[in-house]
């Protein structure tokens, strides 16, 4: 008895915490270059003294979906997405360089770089910082050029390169904040062949329908879970009678 109802209570936990999950990717549909989190569910025993007749469900994160989402144009000089493989190199909270497919950028009042999610972008020498300007370019391969403010236009100037990187799929990890690092720490090369795409931002890769159905189909399993529990309590009861009864 004690079984079923173990299996069954950490079977809905678990489902909980896929569904919340599922719920993070279909919050972030609209956001440019999300990369969709991919779940699954396996058993484990419980070990300890004796043969491991005990299991537990549980939840986990094999990979996340490296498929890349689809290209609108926006106009925007500041927009970009990289085209094919690879990230931009932006400087996560903790100080340290992490990498993402989002290309929402806008220059802050000091002149810094950000994306939407207020990282700063890195370039060549660390964050990248702009001068006051009247017309701002940014090459396939990330060079930034801009004309000062008040110049004419022979002073167009090459200010700074943003870092893009590529390593293999197999060697980065999703943090919590959404961010890829490398799994064995440290910092990315820059790849000279990595190129982006400027007027355009790269969508977000969750597929809403397949998210939607999985929603569903969670909460179905979680029910299921919670009739079992009850079936378990409802089977103890009826044990316990009997035994009163002898």
């Amino acid at each position: 008895m004690d079984r079923m109802l173990y299996v069954a209570m950490s079977g809905a936990k678990e489902t909980l915490m896929a569904q919340a999950s599922n719920a993070n990717n279909l919050a972030n549909v609209n956001t440019p270059g999300f990369m969709e989190d991919l779940n699954q569910f396996r058993s484990m025993p419980v070990f300890g003294p004796g043969y491991p007749t005990r299991v537990y469900a549980l939840d986990e994160r094999p990979n996340i979906n490296f498929d890349k989402g689809s290209l609108q144009s926006t106009g925007n000089p500041l927009d970009l997405a990289v085209r094919g493989e690879g990230y931009f190199a932006v400087q996560a909270p903790d100080g340290l360089e992490a990498y993402t497919r989002r290309g929402d950028l806008k220059v802050d009042a000091n002149g810094l770089v950000t994306n939407g999610e207020g990282l700063p972008l890195i370039g060549n020498g660390g964050p990248i910082a702009l001068p006051s300007y009247e017309r701002l370019e940014i090459a396939p391969d990330g060079t930034i050029t801009l004309l000062p403010e008040g110049a004419t236009p022979e002073a167009l100037a090459i200010i700074d390169r943003i870092k893009m990187v590529n390593p293999p799929a197999d060697s980065l990890i999703k943090g919590e904040d959404g961010l890829l690092r490398l799994k064995a720490g440290g910092e990315a090369d820059a790849d000279a062949f990595t190129e982006l795409t400027a007027g355009a931002l790269e969508s977000s890769n969750v597929n809403v329908a397949d998210a939607l159905v999985n929603m569903i189909e969670l909460s179905r399993k979680f029910e299921m879970q919670v009739k079992m529990m009850k079936t378990a309590q409802e089977m103890d009861t009826s044990s316990a009678s009997i035994m009163r009864m002898g």
